[in-house]
């Protein structure tokens, strides 16, 4: 990714208890539809995101295991978008991560200013693809981090992290690689791949954490979160704070919101794993 400029935070302006959007962040209804993201239920009941058991695809009898990889492959090619259950992190580790991520935030902006976007850098509190004063912003507050392999860490930054939040994170980004790679591994099954070829493919790529925050709007038809994209991994793995039905996910045409299911993460297909596929 390319470096930013600058950007002010959306948490400190909504403090202000603004009444208006700032222009900078107002969407025009040229650029987004915003009624294509609000589709009725009936338009979009039907539609249901696969749910893979990862115990089951991993450690099940061959008949569940089987099953689970069958639904794993449907899920690669006709949603590219799945979420996990019984996924091997432990719900301690999850909360505490959860509430370290909300307290990041919630810091004083003197705090925020020691692990803010450096210029020239991605990494710290800002926001992405900036590129003009006059771009049009999402209403979010992003703090972003390279986590693995270690030796590509700016270790400053680290540093200046809260200690528990940085503890919690090392933890589970490593939790996180096993994970990717053992469904790595069953893509690689499922497309008859050779499971070392995906290994070697991907064992030793980045791993980045990317946090959002969204606030509260006073007019939130004007704005948008984070703008339309696809992500140019291997997979990103979501973790939400809340149950909020905030991610959609376009299929068919239509943007479908995502249910967060408790304890669950959202797996989705980067364009990596298209070009591999």
């Amino acid at each position: 990714m390319s470096p930013s400029i600058g950007v002010p935070s959306v948490h400190e302006l909504v403090k202000e208890n603004i009444t208006e959007v700032p222009d900078r962040y107002i969407h025009s209804t040229s650029n987004i539809d915003y009624d294509q993201y609000h589709q009725s239920d009936n338009s979009t009941a039907d539609y249901k995101i696969p749910v893979i058991d990862v115990e089951s695809l991993l450690f099940g009898d061959s008949v569940l295991a089987d099953s689970e990889l069958e639904k794993l492959d449907s899920a690669c090619q006709h949603w590219g978008f799945f979420q996990v259950v019984n996924h091997g992190i432990s719900s301690l580790l999850i909360e505490k991560l959860k509430s370290e991520i909300h307290s990041l935030f919630q810091l004083p902006p003197e705090d925020k200013k020691k692990i803010w976007q450096e210029p020239g850098d991605m990494e710290g509190f800002g926001q992405h693809f900036v590129v003009s004063d006059d771009q049009k912003l999402d209403w979010s507050d992003v703090f972003y981090i390279k986590a693995l392999p270690t030796n590509l860490r700016n270790p400053q930054l680290f540093a200046r992290m809260p200690l528990v939040l940085r503890e919690a994170l090392e933890v589970y980004s490593l939790r996180l690689k096993n994970l990717t790679m053992a469904l790595l591994g069953k893509m690689a099954k499922a497309l008859k791949m050779d499971s070392n070829e995906m290994e070697e493919l991907f064992n030793d790529c980045s791993q980045n954490i990317k946090m959002n925050y969204y606030p509260p709007c006073p007019k939130p038809q004007q704005v948008i979160g984070i703008s339309p994209h696809s992500d140019a991994g291997a997979l990103t793995i979501v973790l939400q704070l809340n149950e909020t039905e905030g991610l959609q996910i376009r299929k068919d045409g239509k943007w479908l919101p995502v249910k967060p299911i408790p304890g669950a993460l959202i797996v989705n297909i980067g364009d990596m794993i298209e070009v591999t596929q």
